[in-house]
């Protein structure tokens, strides 16, 4: 467990400038968490009060349409990833959608109550939290983007580019969902890649 720990505060360092006090004035408020296949870091209409760090697993963010029970995938999150509802964390109001696991996972997450207490103390975690909210920025407008500047074909590479191996670790349907388009649309699809790769 202390490698993992070593593992996930080296990972904070590179994501923001955080000296050795920093880290270690830190280190009482991250906390190990199991979540196992199915189960849920936060709830649709529940305020999201912790940020999470995903050390293995993988977790999507989804919304379920009240009157028709559908899903909708929004986004993924894997290893060395960041997951939180970020305006439901930084706003502390309703989450708008799940955040579940696909696969056994394991997180280290802080509180909302413990982090602003470190950016109120910390000008390094002050910079954090700047630096976490112009990812989250970027992430959001990004998916946005996807939707209006790529096809289809461009919007699944680029998932894959960010999680390899996402095909083998979900079912199929939920990178339907995520790309808005259907099943047998993205195995078509997958098909013409694999052929144009092995041309």
């Amino acid at each position: 467990m202390a490698v993992i720990h070593d593992d996930i505060f080296q990972h904070l360092k590179k994501f923001a400038p955080l000296n050795d006090k920093d880290i270690s004035d830190s280190q009482p408020f991250w906390k190990a968490r199991k979540i196992n296949k199915g189960d849920y870091f936060n709830m649709q209409s529940m305020v999201c009060k912790d940020l999470g760090l995903v050390v293995k697993g993988i977790f999507r963010i989804y919304y379920r349409n009240p009157e028709t029970n559908e899903d909708k995938n929004i986004f993924f999150f894997s290893e060395n990833q960041f997951v939180v509802s970020f305006r439901s964390f930084i706003s502390q109001t309703a989450c708008w959608y799940f955040i579940e696991a696909m696969e056994d996972s394991e997180i280290f997450f802080i509180s909302y109550n413990d982090l602003n207490g470190l950016y109120d103390t910390h000008p390094n975690w002050s910079k954090f939290g700047r630096i976490l909210a112009e990812s989250f920025f970027s992430i959001a407008q990004t998916r946005t983007e996807e939707f209006i500047f790529f096809s289809h074909e461009q919007r699944y590479l680029r998932l894959l580019d960010e999680h390899p191996h996402i095909i083998e670790r979900i079912p199929a349907y939920h990178i339907s969902s995520y790309l808005g388009i259907t099943n047998p649309s993205l195995s078509r699809m997958r098909k013409r890649i694999e052929k144009k790769r092995a041309e």
